[in-house]
């Protein structure tokens, strides 16, 4: 029942963020077609509903400057996952705000302009998955961690996740991240695959705006082309696992899980 009442006033909705978002914790900014989108909740970057509404209508609002865009978190933190306090409400908010994050995977996989992650400290479930999401990662030295830990607070690892997992990691380093819930620290997360790259604090945002400028010199259109073509069956595949992910989390709920 709650998951049919939440597809219906979804369909009324039509696009997940057809409405105007105030952005309160995701700053964005335009400079030389670099747009940069910084979440900064003043915590721990929880990714509630109102913060992943605020995460699309950046990228909405990028899109039609053709921009490259830079994602960041705040200071020693990209994004510690989807928001516990309402994970353990459930109901309806709960179920839309998996739906926003699963679905926020496909949307910045198949960007047409280039997306680089800027990872500022730790990264956690959700917050990983959208970190791997983009086309190159940029990880920070320092006491941090990332983890895909749903198995250790007892969840099943969600089908889209697991997808944007395979798709990022070497094949040891994903099974070890799926079914031991492995806490990598900056050096075994860029072994593993979770970073194309490791750079001091310092250099971080530095270093992503050059590669962002170096990218803008591609080729927009087959830039856009290409990344859609090797991405097309993985992106569908995610946008298939949403509904049964949502069904799963629904299904979990009801159990009192």
């Amino acid at each position: 029942m709650i998951l049919e009442q939440y597809w219906n006033t979804t369909r009324i909705a039509g696009k997940l963020c057809d409405h105007p978002v105030m952005n309160r914790f995701v700053h964005y900014s335009l400079q030389d077609k670099v747009a940069t989108i910084r979440i900064d909740d003043g915590k721990r970057n929880a990714l509630s509903p109102e913060v992943l509404r605020e995460i699309y209508h950046a990228f909405d609002q990028a899109e039609p400057d053709a921009a490259a865009v830079i994602l960041t978190g705040r200071e020693a933190v990209f994004s510690a996952g989807f928001h516990l306090k309402v994970m353990q409400r459930g109901g309806m908010n709960a179920l839309r705000m998996l739906r926003l994050g699963y679905s926020l995977t496909a949307r910045v996989m198949s960007y047409p302009h280039p997306v680089i992650v800027a990872c500022s400290g730790h990264s956690l479930a959700m917050g990983v998955f959208l970190m791997l999401s983009a086309d190159y990662v940029i990880g920070s030295r320092g006491d941090f961690k990332i983890a895909a830990n749903e198995v250790a607070i007892g969840m099943t690892m969600p089908r889209v996740a697991a997808a944007t997992l395979r798709n990022r990691l070497h094949p040891a380093a994903f099974q070890r991240a799926v079914t031991l819930s492995e806490f990598f620290d900056p050096e075994s997360a860029l072994q593993a695959g979770f970073f194309d790259e490791l750079v001091e604090p310092e250099e971080l945002m530095s270093r992503a705006a050059a590669l962002a400028n170096t990218s803008l010199q591609l080729d927009s259109h087959a830039h856009t082309v290409s990344k859609r073509r090797i991405r097309k069956k993985l992106i569908r595949d995610i946008r298939r696992s949403v509904p049964l992910d949502l069904v799963d989390a629904a299904l979990v709920g009801l159990r009192g899980r």
